[in-house]
């Protein structure tokens, strides 16, 4: 079985990874018109980049520039539609009157990694599966403004982060611990969190029990437990572990593999010879791709991009 990749004949780019619910999807764009294909783990995955990276635009619209964008860009807009994407998001504050239900989450992306945040209560947890939560547990649901200032409350009294790097969350998905420590982790923070109400918590903030949702399985980390006799006190669950990461694609570049796990926007790619390579999918947004197969391609496991070591933080130049 292999995940859909559309051709570029037809106008297609790919948007990245969606997760609408709790099977990952990639979505493509072609002038107003969207679709999606839903990703399979132990399915193939392969697509060729053509020409050059394109503005992705802002807000649903093409970017009126029809600008080129550097390869590394993660955003994949330019300094234009950036702007006007920032300025019509719930982090720019530019939305007081915003009459939507919100909630408030405490996220867990492995040891020593925990964040607050805020998600429209109509979207679910949908946010936490883009972030990679590995672990969350909602805490308070209100309107906007209370639940933003809820979320700047337990920033400054627990020292929280408003944002943790993909690039730490990807070096501990393949080390994880079991799921009572990660259960363990949001209680704890749950609990600090907890103790502040009536401290500058806003009164039309209504707390929200304890319940941890984990979402290993849902990423696929759990796909591959370790041996046994792998050291430490208390087993651990993970996918094979990620060993370099995807820099950018270049005209030409091809990335294909066996999607074994994904989290957030990254998917892990097991490639022949190459143990497991991360791909983050906002790097493909405003690209064309085309296809491929066993068909085009001598193997349908092939990575021959620019790629960087997770954790070490050494390139690994030219094209594999």
């Amino acid at each position: 079985m292999t995940c859909e990749v559309r051709a570029s004949g037809g106008g297609w780019r790919c948007a990245g990874v969606r997760w609408p619910r709790e099977v990952p999807e990639l979505g493509w764009s072609r002038g107003g018109d969207r679709r999606v294909s839903v990703l399979a783990y132990g399915a193939g995955l392969g697509f060729r980049a053509v020409g050059e990276r394109h503005c992705v635009g802002a807000r649903g619209n093409v970017c009126p520039l029809g600008a080129v964008v550097p390869g590394r860009s993660t955003g994949g807009r330019c300094a234009e539609c950036a702007r006007l994407d920032r300025a019509h998001s719930v982090a720019a504050d530019t939305m007081a009157d915003d009459p939507r239900t919100y909630r408030v989450y405490l996220a867990w992306f492995g040891p020593g990694m925990v964040k607050v945040g805020i998600t429209g209560e109509e979207r679910g947890a949908a946010r936490l599966r883009e972030q990679g939560a590995v672990a969350f547990s909602w805490l308070g649901r209100g309107p906007l403004m209370a639940a933003r200032r809820t979320e700047e409350v337990l920033r400054a009294a627990l020292g929280v982060p408003d944002r943790i790097p993909y690039a730490r969350k990807r070096a501990v998905r393949g080390q994880l611990p079991g799921p009572e420590e990660r259960a363990g982790a949001v209680a704890e923070l749950y609990g600090l969190a907890a103790a502040l109400e009536g401290r500058g918590w806003p009164e039309s903030l209504e707390r929200l029990p304890l319940e941890v949702v984990d979402q290993v399985g849902t990423f696929g980390l759990d796909r591959a437990p370790e041996p046994a006799s792998a050291p430490g006190p208390s087993a651990r669950e993970s996918a094979p572990a990620p060993v370099r990461s995807v820099r950018e694609l270049v005209d030409g570049g091809v990335v294909a593999g066996r999607l074994v796990a994904a989290a957030g926007p990254d998917l892990h790619l097991a490639v022949a010879g190459g143990g497991v390579v991360v791909l983050d999918t906002r790097l493909i947004t405003g690209w064309d791709l085309t296809a491929v197969t066993r068909a085009t391609e001598e193997t349908a496991s092939d990575v021959r991009v620019p790629l960087i070591d997770i954790g070490g933080g050494g390139v690994q130049g030219g094209l594999f």
